[in-house]
């Protein structure tokens, strides 16, 4: 064997692996949560009426902190099989998007959602603003990654799965901002309007799918016989 083909197998052995590690960290955040909703719903009458950063307020707060860290940095190690591979640049609109999304998610942890048995705190407003980043940012960033390839002769079918499912995240956040316009029209609380814990959860397991579309597309970009692109888009 060359030994240029020895170079790039030993190269791509330990980029395999990150993508395969960053699409299990994801699939282990779901296990986490679900493991969580699963107990809410065998103990309590409450259901899932609750959003799933509720649970940072409880004796299950380590576990919820692991799975969405364990999100954050999936996504990272995803991307950053993507970027070595040629297919974005670190500064590209996507990827700047997908690392706003990890750090969202980041900021979820070490700023706790609101503890109304309390009062309204800092720490709430900020964990708030850093969801809003998060949920927002994802559709965009699978979509942005994933929209030059669309047509590529290699990577064309991940591209179309990718983007699709960066459309859906989008379309998943609709009945938020619907809330919020029914707020601000008619002065409707807007958590009154939809029972956000359900709506959350619908919008979480669509772009926790659109993260493990890209993991993986990156599994494959890490294959030995892929070259990398010598121009990332």
């Amino acid at each position: 064997m060359p030994t240029t083909a020895l170079t790039d197998t030993a190269t791509r052995g330990p980029q395999r692996a990150l993508a395969v590690a960053g699409a299990l960290a994801v699939l282990l955040t779901v296990v986490m949560v679900g493991a969580l909703d699963a107990h809410r719903l065998a103990t309590t009458t409450v259901g899932l009426r609750r959003t799933i950063s509720e649970y940072a307020l409880g004796p299950q707060r380590w576990v919820f902190d692991t799975a969405v860290l364990l999100l954050a940095a999936g996504s990272v190690a995803i991307l950053a099989v993507l970027v070595r591979g040629g297919l974005a640049r670190w500064r590209s609109p996507g990827a700047l998007a997908l690392l706003a999304w990890s750090a969202g998610l980041a900021l979820v942890v070490v700023f706790p959602k609101h503890d109304w048995s309390v009062g309204p705190s800092a720490s709430g407003t900020v964990h708030r603003v850093a969801s809003l980043v998060a949920f927002l940012s994802l559709p965009f960033a699978v979509a942005l990654l994933a929209r030059p390839w669309r047509r590529d002769a290699v990577w064309g079918g991940h591209a179309r799965w990718a983007f699709r499912f960066g459309l859906l995240s989008a379309l998943a956040f609709t009945p938020i901002l619907y809330a919020v316009l029914v707020n601000v029209v008619v002065g409707t609380a807007w958590w009154r309007v939809l029972t956000l814990g359900y709506v959350e959860r619908l919008l979480v397991v669509v772009e926790v799918v659109a993260v493990l579309v890209l993991g993986r597309w990156a599994i494959a970009v890490a294959q030995p016989a892929y070259k990398p692109s010598s121009t990332s888009r």
